[in-house]
């Protein structure tokens, strides 16, 4: 398959996040449906929220919806702020073992007395379904199945939605954290794109950005990709999420890619908000049917 660009039109396609997730949902629903009917199985999702951030709360709650939507059980579990660490610690542990449970998600970021990396690492392997286990980056770094982070994975999908085969493409992706660089660059490596990891620090950070077929935008920093940064007919995915004060204290919402400037040149784009976001709660859906199957030793239903 030839990895030439399309040429810009002016006008970007828009890749609709939003979309995209409703379908996800859905056809993981049915997926649920199957799974009851043939196996009895009914995957579950257990979601910790500790203290009492708003957006986290705003958060659980939407997971929790979408999670019984698709047919799921919900087990939400939510601690004070002054919770020690070894209380959070005895609810993963508690979790760990309760076989209603496939997927367990620790809702960070976590008060300063909870040791984070310890939490992550204490929920099993098999029921990680945020991917953040060292095991299972590991098993991405190295090709082996495991539970894949739910933004980046998200933005796999859609970057074969809108593409097709990846292979041979040249990708960049602009941030490092574990989160989302990182597992980013080790799937497009997956799909045999020529890859390159750019950040803070990368000289001529432009230059490396105009030369990439994908630009995926995940520094956290507001508009920080310029319009002439972006290869023309480049497919763009902007993950951040940036809040920008206005008058009168309201805010809008913005990526890290200057949106109004790059669909100018970009082939394809995702917006802020109704692009990334949305895939983040499905493919986590995505993730613990995938681990309710496994744990049980039988494969995802066809939809």
């Amino acid at each position: 398959m030839t990895t030439e660009l399309p040429a810009a039109s002016g006008t970007a396609q828009i890749i609709d996040g939003k979309a995209f997730a409703a379908k996800l949902r859905g056809r993981i629903g049915a997926q649920v449906a199957a799974l009851k009917a043939e196996y009895g199985i009914a995957p579950g999702l257990a979601v910790v929220l500790v203290g009492e951030d708003p957006a986290s709360q705003v958060y659980v709650r939407s997971k929790g919806k979408m999670t019984r939507e698709a047919g799921m059980e919900a087990f939400d579990f939510h601690l004070p702020a002054s919770a020690s660490h070894d209380e959070v610690m005895a609810r993963v542990t508690t979790l760990n073992a309760d076989d209603r449970v496939h997927g367990i998600l620790v809702q960070l970021p976590l008060p300063p007395q909870v040791e984070e990396g310890a939490i992550i690492n204490a929920i099993d392997p098999a029921k990680d379904v945020d991917g953040f286990h060292v095991v299972n980056v590991g098993r991405l770094a190295t090709g082996l199945p495991g539970m894949v982070p739910c933004t980046p994975l998200g933005c796999l999908m859609m970057l074969k939605e809108t593409l097709g085969d990846l292979s041979g493409r040249r990708a960049l992706v602009l941030g490092r954290s574990n989160i989302v660089g990182k597992p980013m660059a080790a799937l497009l490596v997956r799909e045999s794109c020529t890859v390159t990891v750019a950040h803070s620090r990368t000289r001529d950070l432009a230059g490396e950005c105009r030369r990439a077929d994908i630009l995926v935008a995940a520094v956290g920093r507001p508009e920080m990709v310029r319009g002439d940064w972006i290869q023309p007919g480049a497919t763009v995915i902007d993950v951040g999420i940036n809040r920008i004060e206005q008058a009168e204290g309201k805010a809008r919402l913005v990526g890290d890619v200057a949106f109004a400037e790059a669909i100018e040149v970009a082939g394809a784009i995702t917006p802020v908000p109704g692009g990334v976001g949305p895939m983040t709660i499905a493919c986590l859906l995505a993730n613990t049917l995938t681990a309710a199957c496994r744990l049980h030793g039988v494969t995802v239903p066809d939809a």
